[in-house]
């Protein structure tokens, strides 16, 4: 891997680190609940924006490989917030929520990969369509 990379991640990894604190805490505030929709907010957005961006990578060439892994592993990689997802879970279980939990457990789990999947589906439609 290239220094570039390294660098290209670890400021996409700075900005998306910052972006989730950011959103998570807002839709937290809004939608205050045992659940944290702030989390599931942003791995949903996530899932979403990478997602789109991965069928940018798969359809076009207009970015480079730093700037792929800036976007992809940096970005979206420090934005989706799986170990906060865990351990919210895990509190929510330990203290007695088992069915908070298990909605906790599949709402994160089945909204992200239909997310990740609707955006790269949404950018394949674009490019087979218009392209």
């Amino acid at each position: 891997m290239s220094w570039q990379t390294i660098i290209a991640i670890g400021s996409g990894g700075f900005i998306g680190a910052v972006g989730r604190a950011y959103l998570s805490g807002l839709i937290d505030r809004n939608m205050a609940h045992e659940l944290s929709f702030g989390t599931l907010g942003v791995n949903i957005i996530g899932s979403l924006v990478l997602g789109i961006l991965l069928a940018f990578f798969t359809y076009t060439e207009l970015f480079s490989t730093p700037m792929k892994f800036f976007l992809s592993t940096g970005m979206m990689g420090a934005l989706t917030t799986y170990s906060t997802f865990a351990i919210e879970t895990f509190w929510l279980l330990n203290s007695g929520s088992f069915v908070l939990g298990l909605i906790n457990i599949v709402l994160n789990v089945i909204l992200a990969i239909v997310s990740a999947g609707a955006g790269f589906k949404a950018m394949e439609y674009f490019f087979k369509a218009f392209l």
